[in-house]
């Protein structure tokens, strides 16, 4: 009787374990290894003019993790509400921010006392917010040469050891340009190259990877694939390359995913910079319906 029992036991713990069944190559019952993550820019128009019922919609979309951004460091606010008050907001919607985009490119050629106050105004903001990473979002047109992004290179060395020494981490962030040929390298490579590898962690966008590089997303991870914590991913329009909503574009996420080295990716953020469809907020949905029916499963 009792070696009986304990089959019948052993049996029916099974049966309710969570072990996963494997189809295709894919696991079903279990869940997704990440947050479905949203960049924040996508829906700036609704955000300026109504943030709470903005982030309620998002949330009822399924996204769970944000990327932020307009950061006004000398008021301590972020979309008109000071920090703690938009971290109890977010939590009123199960939402939580992983990181920033920062306006550092603002102070590029500032002094680096006024660059580094902002930096340490960012770090304030961001530990309010219990946020990983302050990710460097963009330089201005005029710096984009050799001496440019060398410079740049000597500005996220410095400002990646102030934010490490108090336990967050920062971020670089790319677009198209940054794949412009000088003279047989490009901007891109000075970056990776000038940078201390412990001190700036990579947000690969796939878009600009997709419509401005000549390496692909996997080889370009592949070289240095624990920088690489973050991705955007968007998809691109099919006539006009620009932005465009996901599963509408280009690029093929279903075969691009799987093959991506994830042994750095701790976050990712879906996004579409403008060209919606419709509009902002339907263009989240529709996104967010695509990205859940056939891409999380590669996430």
């Amino acid at each position: 009787m009792q070696r009986r029992n304990f089959i019948k036991q052993s049996t029916l713990a099974m049966a309710g374990s969570t072990i996963p069944l494997s189809v295709s190559g894919f696991s079903l019952g279990t869940k997704p290894q990440y947050k479905m993550g949203l960049q924040l820019f996508t829906i700036r128009d609704v955000m300026e003019k109504d943030p709470i019922g903005s982030l309620k919609k998002v949330q009822d979309l399924g996204y769970q993790d944000l990327e932020i951004y307009g950061y006004n460091g000398e008021e301590d606010t972020y979309y008109g509400y000071k920090t703690a008050d938009f971290k109890k907001i977010l939590e009123d919607h199960n939402l939580t921010t992983s990181s920033g985009h920062y306006g550092l490119m603002n102070f590029f050629d500032k002094s680096e006392s006024d660059l580094m106050r902002y930096v340490d105004q960012c770090i304030e903001g961001a530990t309010t917010l219990k946020q990983d990473f302050i990710t460097w979002p963009w330089l201005d047109p005029k710096f984009r040469n050799a001496e440019g992004y060398k410079k740049l290179t000597g500005l996220l060395n410095k400002i990646g050891e102030r934010i490490n020494k108090v336990g967050l981490r920062f971020a670089y962030h790319n677009h198209g340009f940054e794949f412009d040929d000088l003279g047989g390298t490009n901007g891109y490579e000075i970056v990776l190259q000038g940078t201390d590898p412990s001190l700036v962690k990579l947000q690969i966008d796939l878009y600009w990877v997709k419509h401005s590089a000549k390496r692909t997303p996997m080889e370009i991870i592949a070289k240095q694939p624990e920088r690489y914590v973050m991705w955007h991913i968007k998809d691109m329009d099919k006539v006009t390359r620009d932005y465009s909503e996901l599963g509408n574009g280009s690029i093929d996420y279903i075969d691009m995913l799987p093959k991506l080295d994830k042994s750095g990716l701790q976050f990712y953020y879906l996004e579409q910079g403008g060209n919606f469809a419709k509009n902002s907020i339907q263009s989240i949905t529709d996104s967010a319906t695509y990205f859940k029916d056939n891409l999380q499963r590669f996430l």
